[in-house]
């Protein structure tokens, strides 16, 4: 097949098209309370065979992209990770990735093979696939759920890392022909040098770039983005998990002290957005609704029903043995266990492999993604605040954007004063920030001024505050402790609001 200049320009106009669409969809999804990801599909479905009739049944192809779209969404997601958020639930969360897949694919497989009379390699097949959470969509969703970071880091933490066990026990069942010994040793092999793989490119990039003096401070989101899909390639090349490499080496350089962070977080997101945009709209051209029958939907309804009532919470029992989570806590992490793309693309690897029931394994879990992701995320609000895990929102007394001072290895607050803080009528000197940390400016009434101590701030004033970034959290805790309490705060709660 050729492709010439004029084949270029109809598919630039239509990928540029579907593009903007997907975009403005975003906004429209938000205010509908609908996840996106469904209307990607619905983008896909629509330009797909019962649609405009673009013929796409290539699952090589599918398998290849979605493998793609995957690393950048998870290298976003560890670069956008704050370490000290993760530490306090990594066990929660490797709990989840490993012994909470593994429990949830025994469910689903038992129940597959003696309820629904599916064989073993097909039953285990299905198990896998609906294991892992996925990282496009708690992501996503999550993030606009207000909810403690515990529970949130713990999701954030097993949707991350669950890809690569998954995709190690898919390959290894399609492929066929282990012995439990060998499987074991398989499984065990990919993860370890996964994970070791990452930590060393990670840090050896990181390394390097601290030490580098680039001509254009663009070329720093390409090297970083170009180092985790470094760590994913080098790792696969060997024959182990490329999703755990890419995803540890991600975290290590979001969280290193490197020049222009904020500019390479916003880069590796936009690229994430591009690829779930993208990898949603190509599964909805793959998929076939004429081939989805009523005993296909019928099946999907059952083993979701399987999935989120028994496989999961089993699961989240299971991983707490590791690291002690509530009751209340369990219950929304049973509920919350959001399934997107990634199951979705990993039955496209039975699917190329020609395995017996393929067909049939990509439409249950479609349909299965699609009514879990309705049922599951919008109802997520309503969950958290029936289990008693919301978080109160933080009052809108005081706002606060951060901007880096790379070469200083210090940050530049800006702080809005609101109608509603107490820091209205409080002298700069009152403040008593960490050491180090300094009001550089206020901004009143379109005025800029240099504040001294006994500078008083008012309603609507914009203060530009410098601190040392191993200080920001202090300094923003003391800030929003005056904005709460006034000139008062030292006497009254030490803690503002979660």
């Amino acid at each position: 097949m050729t492709l010439d200049v004029h084949d270029l320009d109809r598919l630039l106009l239509v990928g540029a098209g579907v593009l903007l669409l997907a975009i403005l969809a975003v906004r429209l999804s938000v205010r509908a309370g609908m996840p996106s990801l469904l209307v990607y599909l619905a983008i896909g479905l629509a330009l797909g065979e019962a649609g405009l009739g673009f013929d796409f049944d290539d699952a090589e192809v599918a398998l290849a992209l979605g493998f793609g779209a995957l690393v950048l969404i998870l290298a976003e997601g560890g670069l956008t990770t704050p370490w000290p958020e993760m530490r306090p639930v990594l066990r929660i969360g490797v709990g989840l990735a490993t012994i909470g897949v593994a429990v949830s694919v025994l469910v689903i497989a038992l129940f597959a093979h003696y309820v629904l009379g599916l064989d073993w390699q097909l039953a285990v097949l299905l198990g896998a696939v609906l294991s892992p959470t996925d990282a496009a969509a708690v992501f996503s969703v999550l993030r606009r759920v207000p909810l403690p970071r515990r529970i949130t880091g713990a999701l954030e933490a097993e949707s991350g890392l669950n890809d690569a066990p998954t995709i190690v026990l898919v390959t290894l069942v399609t492929a066929g022909g282990h012995s439990v010994t060998g499987f074991a040793l398989d499984f065990v092999y990919q993860l370890s040098v996964g994970v070791a793989g990452g930590l060393a490119i990670g840090w050896l990039g990181a390394w390097m770039l601290r030490r580098s003096a680039l001509p254009a401070s663009g070329l720093y989101p390409l090297a970083v983005l170009s180092l985790c899909v470094l760590s994913y390639a080098a790792v696969a090349h060997v024959h182990a998990s490329g999703f755990a490499a890419v995803y540890v080496a991600a975290l290590v350089l979001g969280n290193a002290d490197l020049p222009h962070r904020a500019a390479t977080r916003s880069f590796a997101e936009g690229l994430a957005w591009l690829a779930q945009i993208g990898l949603f709209v190509m599964l909805g051209l793959l998929a076939s609704p004429g081939r989805i029958s009523l005993e296909t939907v019928v099946l999907a309804v059952v083993v979701g029903v399987v999935l989120g009532v028994v496989a999961r919470p089993l699961s989240v029992l299971a991983s707490s043995s590791v690291q002690r989570v509530s009751l209340r806590e369990g219950a929304f992490l049973s509920w919350a266990g959001l399934r997107g793309a990634v199951p979705i693309v990993f039955t496209t690897i039975p699917l190329a492999g020609a395995v017996d029931g393929a067909p049939q394994l990509f439409d249950i879990v479609f349909v299965l993604v699609v009514l879990d992701t309705l049922v599951t995320a919008t109802t997520l609000p309503w969950a958290s605040r029936v289990l008693g895990v919301a978080r109160r929102q933080e009052p809108r007394d005081l706002e606060v954007e951060a901007a880096p001072l790379e070469r200083v290895a210090a940050d530049l607050l800006q702080v809005t004063i609101s109608t509603q803080s107490r820091m209205h009528g409080v002298e700069v000197g009152e403040l008593r920030l960490p050491p180090g940390t300094s009001v550089a400016l206020v901004v009143r009434d379109g005025h800029t001024l240099v504040p001294d101590p006994r500078t008083v701030l008012r309603h609507g004033d914009d203060l530009l505050v410098v601190t040392p970034r191993e200080e920001r959290e202090a300094a923003e805790k003391r800030l929003r402790m005056v904005s709460l309490g006034g000139r008062l705060a030292q006497w009254l709660s030490t803690d503002p609001p979660a």
